[in-house]
């Protein structure tokens, strides 16, 4: 069976992803915008590198909905990043709508599918698709966690010498300033984290790990990151299509886990062709409960605007 994947938005992390979806051979892929010629443009130079690959995909660009139809996956990344002069009101309200009327428009045009939401603010953006969409929990979900994991994944690699593969982290929250690393459940190959890197090492790495989208922004003046934001959509969508049960921190819809309801936040979830099929609830300290906490209260300020603003 050949799935199908919509990306709508055929920017920098746009287009990324359709290229690792085409070349890890997950599905026939869409790329939508507004842009007339872009993601045609885009689709057709990928398309012209699946032969030295050796990949058989149906890779096409669109302006029209109508070719979106029957999407098993629709991963949203369309958005404005802000500008100067721009406050956060103007840039949640831009994207709001952006993102409300894109997923209506795919939700009619694919009503079992699952929504992968990439665009910012993430968590706030989740809850608009939940509602623009009306599709159960299960199937709304937002990729932050695994971004912000695998920086900590990289940064400790890098701190100890030793492949990212032998390193296990997890981080929870928002996707923001206020997520939160837990080094206390971080391992090396089974090696608590604690054993290996002293404390001031260990807030030098959780540090860097909530600052890692904005020391790129800085890096690069004018834009943000997009490989490691679409290699960790592409790890959620593989998953799910390919019924893998993996187990990723993804921004999901909580109805009552850690303390928390009606509300959309980074957790360790189970994903499988359903999407959202377990969210698994941690023991946390008095401490990461606090920090989670504060996590919630900014993500939960974004939905209040949200709903002073009509979303």
């Amino acid at each position: 069976m050949r799935y199908k994947i919509t990306v709508i938005g055929a920017g920098n992390v746009g287009a990324s992803c359709a290229c690792l979806i085409a070349e890890k051979e997950l599905a026939d892929v869409v790329l939508l915008d507004v842009l007339d010629g872009l993601p045609q443009g885009k689709a057709l130079d990928m398309a012209q590198a699946l032969p030295h690959a050796g990949r058989d995909l149906r890779l096409q660009g669109s302006t029209a909905w109508e070719d979106t139809e029957n999407s098993d996956l629709i991963i949203v990344t369309a958005g404005i990043a802000r500008k100067p002069g721009m406050s956060r009101d103007d840039l949640l309200k831009i994207n709001a709508e952006i993102v409300r009327n894109t997923v209506q428009k795919a939700a009619l045009a694919s009503p079992g599918a699952i929504l992968i939401v990439v665009s910012n603010p993430l968590d706030a953006m989740c809850h608009v698709a939940f509602k623009a969409s009306s599709f159960p929990p299960s199937r709304v979900l937002g990729m932050a966690g695994v971004l912000d994991t695998a920086r900590m994944r990289l940064f400790i690699a890098q701190a100890l010498n030793v492949s990212v593969e032998s390193v296990h982290a997890l981080v929870l929250g928002g996707h923001g300033d206020t997520m939160v690393p837990l080094p206390r459940l971080t391992n090396i190959a089974g090696i608590p984290l604690p054993e290996l890197l002293d404390s001031r090492q260990i807030e030098a790495i959780s540090h860097r790990t909530a600052q890692g989208g904005a020391e790129i922004v800085s890096l690069l003046k004018s834009g943000s990151a997009y490989y490691g934001p679409a290699a960790s959509v592409v790890e959620m969508a593989e998953s799910i299509l390919k019924d893998k049960k993996k187990v990723l921190p993804c921004a999901a819809w909580l109805s009552g886990q850690y303390g928390y309801s009606s509300l959309f936040l980074g957790v360790p979830v189970k994903l499988g062709r359903d999407g959202i099929e377990q969210i698994y609830e941690l023991a946390l300290t008095a401490d990461e409960q606090a920090a989670l906490d504060k996590s919630a209260l900014a993500v939960g300020k974004l939905v209040d605007d949200l709903t002073k603003l009509g979303y």
